[in-house]
């Protein structure tokens, strides 16, 4: 029986680590957070955020909804389908935000990430270094050939986000995906390819 199809998707698995950014630590949501009423409190309160409702919105209403989300995220890293990166303050490990790298197609090494920060955690450059973060990692230790990013046309923040990283602009997908408001909106599509070079590089 041959292996040769099998070996990339085992070769493509995210394996749980932390990302130190100095201010902040990219480390992965797990089982225990859903016991953290702190971290429950933190997430209803970004879920109730008017940009994070409108452009990532998440079913995270009370603290059960919410320890629910974090056992979601905790399964995607035990199937090693996808990389859930809670961003903590380096200090009081208060959550920031949160970035998220999966696999839209793992055999091709095809992945998407998306991300989002509190309020109080914007303005200061914070989701470009863990996108820039994670994006790195992806490419280095999973194998990722293509990574995308896909936002609302109007979500102009993640578009700065994108150009920042290095993630190249390569069209508009019309109607494409139903956001927070109940609408179907177009978005912009950004990726970077494994070769490219890093941002501000020749």
């Amino acid at each position: 029986m041959s292996t040769s199809s099998s070996a990339p998707a085992d070769h493509r698995t995210f394996v749980r680590t932390a990302l130190d950014l100095k201010d902040a630590v990219l480390r992965p949501w797990s089982r225990a957070d859903a016991g953290s009423e702190a971290l429950l409190d933190a997430l209803v309160t970004a879920a109730a955020d008017p940009a994070i409702a409108l452009w990532n919105p998440m079913a995270a209403a009370d603290r059960d909804a919410a320890g629910a989300w974090v056992e979601a995220r905790d399964g995607g890293w035990e199937r090693g389908t996808a990389a859930p990166f809670a961003i903590v303050d380096a200090i009081d490990g208060t959550l920031l935000g949160c970035v998220n790298l999966r696999w839209v197609d793992r055999a091709d090494g095809l992945a998407m990430i998306g991300y989002w920060l509190l309020p109080t955690a914007r303005g200061r450059g914070l989701a470009t270094r863990a996108v820039a973060a994670v994006t790195g990692w992806g490419f280095a230790t999973a194998g990722a050939r293509r990574i995308e990013i896909a936002h609302a046309v109007g979500n102009e923040a993640s578009c700065r986000v994108a150009d920042r990283c290095g993630y190249l602009p390569e069209g508009v997908l019309r109607e494409s995906f139903r956001f927070g408001d109940g609408e179907y909106h177009d978005e912009h599509l950004h990726a970077r390819l494994a070769g490219d070079p890093e941002p501000g590089r020749p």
